[in-house]
């Protein structure tokens, strides 16, 4: 006779609230007082749990930072960009599309991502190996946005395939939004605008 396993979805949902519980009371102290300054003792007190509970539904501080960026990293935004521009056959259609998926993705995690990753990143090196992974995600994305505007015959003489998506990453990847919304205050609109339009005229031949 086999055995089944017990599966309780009241103890699921029970564990799935207080790993919620202990993400969000980590975000608002993270971003209080910076990650350096805040110890799992508070984010237990914070969560209303005990610190064995942080480590067995989280983990550490790093896994921690980790679990609270990951729906950035894996936010629709980008992925349902992709999938129009790959359906465009105009390439400043194509631009525009992956400016308003960019801005969607950064606005969406705005608090965390600019207050937390950019203003003043932490420095472990599990943390780093987050970021990077993003990064590593968010150039091959601009990549074939690149291969899409080459594949319509659309980038100026001048500009290489490796140039396309060096150009992309300036005027689309994080730190033009850390810019110009972060340093500058520009509203979300402004900036999608402007990083469009700047793109398109790097990038693209006159028509």
């Amino acid at each position: 006779m086999t055995s089944r396993k017990y599966h309780s979805p009241l103890r699921a949902h029970s564990a799935a609230a207080t790993r919620e519980a202990i993400l969000g009371s980590a975000q608002a102290l993270f971003l209080a007082r910076g990650y350096a300054g805040v110890t799992i003792g508070e984010i237990a007190e914070a969560g209303k749990v005990a610190v064995p509970t942080v480590y067995s539904s989280v983990g550490n501080k790093p896994k921690i930072l980790a679990a609270l960026l990951e729906p950035a990293l894996t936010d629709p935004a980008i992925a349902e960009a992709l999938a129009a521009v790959e359906h465009s056959d105009d390439p400043r259609a194509v631009i525009t599309l992956t400016a308003e998926g960019t801005r969607l993705t950064h606005e969406r995690h705005w608090d965390l991502v600019y207050g937390l990753f950019y203003r003043n990143p932490p420095g472990e090196p599990a943390v780093k190996a987050v970021l990077d992974r993003g990064a590593d995600d968010y150039v091959q994305a601009l990549t074939r946005v690149a291969d899409r505007l080459a594949a319509l015959g659309a980038l100026r003489p001048d500009v290489s395939r490796t140039e396309a998506v060096d150009l992309l990453w300036f005027h689309l990847g994080p730190h033009a939004w850390s810019t110009l919304v972060g340093e500058r205050g520009w509203a979300f609109d402004r900036a999608q605008s402007w990083i469009a339009r700047a793109a398109c005229r790097e990038l693209l031949q006159e028509s």
